[in-house]
């Protein structure tokens, strides 16, 4: 074998033990961030909260990307996607155990402290994990190797609900239902909200020490460590006579459409539960909601596994899914139409919702290998700018949950919705192209 074709051969190596580790972290990525849909009704019947409290739970988990954003980008600059990913496994490890003082206090407070310490684990993960698995490959293949992590991502997204509900609602079903009928008062009814809270312990206290193990497995792993500053001729002729990275406005553009696509996917995703509680349908019986919505997700994943970028560019599938969710969000406000889908009788709209999951899954990984295009020395900051716009899963809920306590109907919360497709449309079709500022 010759120097060349053994070079090729670690090369093709080296991709893989990347892509596989990475889907690891897409996984466990997947799994903390998508049990919130379980944990916001959970919180509003054990903590007693309103629905615009409720939706703390993804205010204090994703304002983290926010805040942390910019000092996570300096870390990595200094440890390196390697060591930073194990740092932000250690940091999920601590929020994790934050649960277990919360819940033997009764404290909100402190599970809106370990949700936010998560968060920031994640804001490392995310700006590690995101940039390296877009820039390990060929560009032009970028959305299929983020599609790659996408099904690791949304299948954890599937099972970590019911597992949170097999583990912590399994043993309390009647008392959930007793609470959340209202049948309890008095001293029984603090008894019960005390045990359905104490069911966190024990789960979390292992996902933390899972974490740890994880994070200490990542550190000491044989993850390829790669430099995106590294910069090719093309990419210095791109970058030449620029000192921010505020001067890409394909970037800056792309900031803002990731801002309202993740905004628009944890909405459908994390008020679904809520949404079929306003029709009827029990807490343990609308657990399965979000798995139906992340479902249509990994359907979409697949579907760019396969298609991208042999059958469809990653432009035009991006422009295909912003339009079905633009039209998909129309039709949930606007249609009122009672059905009986997989033995659930509710109204038509909840079912386009999770619809939504479909579009969803390929408009994440068009975006990322648009906005980071030949950045250059710039990549690492321009990552984090993009990661800041995940606090999107912040504030859009906020607003969702505002609408829909203003007009006494959920359904009409999901107005929000239509703005931001409409603007992913716009980015999908023209704002990705735009390169200068000024008409020069």
């Amino acid at each position: 074998m010759n120097k060349q074709s053994l070079s090729s051969s670690t090369e093709r190596s080296n991709l893989v033990v990347g892509i596989a580790i990475i889907g690891l972290v897409f996984f466990i990525m997947g799994f903390v961030s998508w049990v919130n849909s379980i944990l916001i009704p959970f919180f509003k019947i054990a903590c007693e909260l309103t629905t615009f409290q409720s939706y703390f739970v993804t205010f204090a988990f994703y304002i983290a990307y926010l805040i942390m954003s910019i000092p996570v980008a300096f870390m990595l600059k200094k440890t390196g996607y390697k060591r930073g990913m194990s740092y932000g496994f250690l940091f999920l490890a601590i929020g994790a155990a934050l649960f277990v003082p919360a819940a033997l206090s009764r404290t909100y407070a402190v599970f809106l402290l370990g949700l936010f310490t998560m968060g920031t684990g994640l804001a490392i993960l995310q700006g590690a994990a995101n940039p390296y698995i877009t820039i390990i490959g060929p560009i032009e293949s970028a959305a299929r190797r983020i599609s790659i992590m996408g099904v690791c991502n949304k299948f954890a997204g599937i099972v970590s609900p019911l597992i949170f509900s097999a583990v912590v609602l399994g043993k309390s079903k009647s008392i959930l239902e007793n609470v959340e009928k209202g049948l309890l008062s008095g001293e029984a009814k603090e008894q019960a909200l005390t045990q359905l809270l104490n069911g966190v312990i024990l789960p979390y206290t292992i996902l933390a020490i899972l974490l740890v193990a994880i994070g200490i497995f990542i550190y000491y792993s044989k993850l390829p460590d790669i430099n995106p500053e590294n910069e090719d001729e093309e990419t210095l002729r791109s970058t030449q006579g620029k000192n921010s990275v505020l001067q890409f406005p394909y970037l800056v553009l792309g900031v803002l459409a990731l801002f309202f696509h993740v905004g628009s996917q944890v909405i459908a995703i994390d008020t679904i539960i809520n949404y079929a509680g306003s029709m009827g349908i029990n807490l343990i019986e609308a657990k399965v909601f979000p798995s139906f919505t992340l479902g249509a997700t990994l359907i979409g994943y697949l579907l760019g596994i396969c298609l991208i970028p042999k059958f469809i560019s990653q432009k035009n599938a991006l422009i295909a899914c912003s339009v079905i969710g633009l039209l998909l969000s129309m039709g949930i406000v606007l249609i009122d139409k009672d059905v009986t889908i997989l033995g659930h009788q509710s109204k038509l709209s909840i079912w386009l919702l999770a619809s939504l999951g479909f579009p969803n899954s390929l408009i994440y990984a068009g975006i990322w290998p648009h906005a980071i295009r030949g950045l250059g020395r710039f990549t690492k900051i321009a990552s984090s700018l993009l990661v800041m716009a995940l606090c999107g899963n912040a504030i859009m809920p906020q607003i969702y949950a505002y609408i829909a306590d203003a007009t006494h109907n959920l359904q009409m919360g999901y107005w929000v919705l239509i703005p931001c497709f409409a603007y992913l449309v716009w980015y999908s079709v023209w704002g990705y192209g735009i390169t200068y500022w000024s008409s020069k």
